[in-house]
C-alpha cells in the first residue's frame, strides 16, 4: 500500500491564499510555501525538503525561482529545508505552481508537515545499521495519504536516524532509530528508554505517534512532544498500548540521546568505486554561483540529487573517486567550506538585520566583519543573534553571541543546558572576535 501511495502521481492542487481560513484553525504561523510569511526585506517561503533529499532539477528549479522572484539566494534551515527570501507581495500563484511542477508539493494540505530530518551520509559511508531511505519514502507517503497528520503544526518534526546517532540528537518530537539487530527503536521526544519495534513496521509507528500526539494535544495548544500538558510519558504510553493491541512487537529499552555529530566536511570514502563529497553553505546561505556548482556537480558527476543537511551544510552523492578531490576544489573555490580548518566551521546566524524587524543587529555582516580581521578556528560552534529569540540556534554545546539594545553583544558559552554568565562586548570586529575565540576554546 505505501508503495502505491508513493507510486501515484497527487491531482495538481488548487494553491490556496495566505489568507484562508485554514491557516488560521490552529494559530501556527510558521511558514510554508502557500502560505508566505512577510519579513522587512519581503516575503518569505520555506519549502519543505523531507530528509533533505533533493533532485538536481529540483535544486535547479528553486534555484531558479530565488533568481525570478526573489533576492537571488537560497537560505538553508536546521531541519534541512531551503527558504526563498525577498519575494513579491504577488508571486504566490506562480511560486506554488512551479513548485508544484518539479515535485515540490506532492499535497497541498501536508506542505508544512513534511518535517523529516535522515541522516545524510546514510548508506554512502558503510556506517549505520541501515539506509534509511526505504523509512523516509514510506513515511513521507503515509503522512501524505492521513488526514489526520495534515492537523499537525509545521513545528513538529520527525527525524530518521541510521544508528550513527547524528539526527536522534536533533530533538524530534518522533524518532526512528535503526539497530544492528534488524529491529528499529521509537524514541517518543526525548525519552529513554525507547521502544523496540520490527523495522519494516517503523513508519506506521512513526505516524501512529504522530496521530496520537494530536488526539492527546487537542485543546492544549501544544504544537510539540514537548508542549504536551502531561510531557511524552503519557504519549508514548499509550502508543505502546495500541501498537500492541494491534498484536505487533514491542520492547523497552534504554538507549541515551547522543552527542550532536554533524557530518565532517570534505571526502566521505563510499564503499564502492564514489564518495560523497560533504561542504557546508557559510551561515548556511548560498547564492545562484555556489548552488548551481553544486547541482551541475550532481548532475554531472554525482548521483543526481543533492541532501541537505540540518547543520547547514550539503552532501553530493555518488562522485567517482578518481574525480572527487578536483571536485571539492572546484567547490572550495567557489566559497563552499570544505574542511575543519575554514573560519567558516560551525559559524551559524539568524536572518538578522535587515530581514528582520526584531533584530537589534546585522548579525550576518558583524560575523563577516570579526572573522575577516580574526580568522578563528574553535571546538564550539558559534551562532550570532539578532534578538533573544536565537531564531536556528544549535544544540548541545555552543557560544551563544546575542545583540543587545545598547548596540553590542553579549557572548556566552551554553552547556549541558546551563549557560554560563555572559560575557558584554562592544559592536567591534576586533573585540567581538577575541570574545568568540575565548569563547570557543574547548579550555575555557
Amino acid at each position: 500500500m505505501v508503495g502505491m501511495l508513493a507510486a501515484m502521481p497527487p491531482p495538481a492542487p488548487p494553491f490556496a491564499q495566505p489568507d484562508d481560513a485554514r491557516f488560521r484553525s490552529r494559530g501556527d504561523a510558521c511558514p510554508g510555501a502557500l502560505r508566505l510569511h512577510r519579513a522587512d526585506d519581503g516575503s518569505l517561503a520555506r519549502v519543505r525538503v523531507p530528509g533533505g533529499v533533493l533532485g538536481a532539477d529540483q535544486a535547479d528549479g528553486l534555484r531558479e525561482l530565488a533568481v525570478e522572484l526573489g533576492d537571488g539566494e537560497l537560505y538553508l534551515t536546521s531541519r534541512g529545508n531551503v527558504q526563498l527570501r525577498g519575494l513579491g507581495a504577488e508571486c504566490g500563484g506562480e511560486l506554488a505552481s512551479r513548485m508544484y511542477e518539479i515535485g515540490l508539493l506532492p499535497s497541498e494540505r501536508h506542505e508544512r508537515v513534511r518535517n523529516v530530518v535522515a541522516s545524510p551520509l546514510s548508506g554512502l559511508d558503510g556506517r549505520g545499521a541501515r539506509d534509511v531511505r526505504p523509512w523516509l519514502t514510506a513515511l513521507d507517503a503515509l503522512v501524505c495519504a492521513s488526514e489526520e497528520a495534515a492537523g499537525l503544526s509545521g513545528r513538529f518534526l520527525f527525524a530518521l536516524d541510521d544508528g550513527r546517532g547524528d539526527v536522534d540528537a536533533l530533538g524530534a518530537d518522533v524518532t526512528l532509530r535503526a539497530r544492528a539487530d534488524g529491529d528499529a527503536e521509537l524514541r517518543i521526544g526525548a525519552l529513554d528508554p525507547v521502544a523496540r519495534i520490527p523495522a519494516d513496521e517503523a513508519p506506521r509507528a512513526a505516524l501512529l505517534a504522530a496521530t496520537v500526539f494530536l488526539s492527546m494535544a487537542a485543546g492544549s495548544g501544544a504544537w510539540r512532544v514537548a508542549d504536551l500538558p502531561g510531557g511524552a510519558g503519557p504519549l508514548r504510553d499509550e502508543v505502546l498500548r495500541r501498537w500492541g493491541a494491534a498484536g505487533l512487537p514491542v520492547a523497552l529499552g534504554t538507549v541515551p540521546v547522543p552527542d550532536c555529530t554533524p557530518p565532517a566536511l570534505g571526502v566521505v570514502a563510499g564503499s564502492g568505486d564514489t564518495d560523497a563529497l560533504s561542504v557546508g553553505l557559510p551561515l548556511g546561505r548560498a547564492d545562484a554561483v555556489r548552488w548551481r556548482t553544486l547541482t551541475d556537480l550532481a548532475r554531472d558527476h554525482g548521483a543526481g540529487e543533492l541532501r541537505l543537511t540540518p547543520w547547514r551544510g550539503v552532501v553530493v552523492p555518488g562522485v567517482r573517486r578518481e574525480r572527487a578531490s578536483g571536485a571539492l576544489d572546484a567547490l572550495e573555490a567557489v566559497g563552499l567550506v570544505t574542511g575543519d580548518r575554514s573560519p567558516w566551521t560551525g559559524v551559524g546566524a539568524c536572518i538578522g538585520r535587515p530581514g528582520c524587524a526584531k533584530s537589534l543587529a546585522d548579525v550576518r555582516g558583524d560575523a563577516a566583519s570579526a572573522l575577516s580581521v580574526a580568522p578563528t578556528v574553535g571546538a564550539l560552534p558559534v551562532h550570532w543573534s539578532g534578538c533573544e529569540r536565537r531564531c536556528g540556534h544549535p544544540r548541545g554545546a555552543w557560544v551563544d553571541v546575542v545583540a543587545g539594545p545598547d548596540g553590542g553583544y553579549r557572548v556566552s558559552v551554553v552547556r549541558d543546558g546551563g549557560r554560563a554568565d555572559p560575557v558584554h562586548v562592544a559592536d567591534d570586529p576586533v573585540a567581538l572576535a577575541d570574545a568568540v575565540a575565548a569563547a570557543r576554546d574547548p579550555r575555557t
